[in-house]
């Protein structure tokens, strides 16, 4: 099992920057993928961006150069830095991961940090 606790959302006016970020314990030497998911009122949960246990990472191609995703290994950590917000990205964010084990693959996500800009 995988436990997953954001921390960073809130409120910021359009044009400013936020971090999250993602703290996992429990077995998390069996996590591969981790990263950021977010969903807006009345949308479909996105992906925002992800990062592997090697480095290499994968951005939602709209927000490629504003957010930038990082993960320490050794504290078992993944942020999200956001630069030149809009009120587009008003969004839940969700931290998720996805761990291998005996070839299964589980998906966890975290609670979910409320990020709002202001226009």
């Amino acid at each position: 099992q995988v436990q997953l606790v954001e921390s960073g959302g809130g409120l910021v006016q359009a044009g400013g920057s936020l971090r999250l970020s993602c703290a996992a314990s429990g077995d998390t030497f069996s996590i591969n993928d981790i990263g950021w998911y977010r969903q807006a009122s009345g949308k479909q949960r996105e992906l925002v961006a992800t990062i592997s246990s090697s480095g290499s990472t994968t951005y939602a191609d709209s927000l490629k150069g504003r957010f930038t995703v990082s993960r320490d290994n050794a504290k078992n950590t993944v942020d999200l830095q956001m630069n030149s917000l809009k009120p587009e990205d008003t969004a839940v964010y969700y931290c998720h991961a996805e761990s291998y084990s005996d070839f299964v693959l589980t998906v966890y996500w975290g609670q979910g940090t409320q990020v709002t800009v202001s226009s």
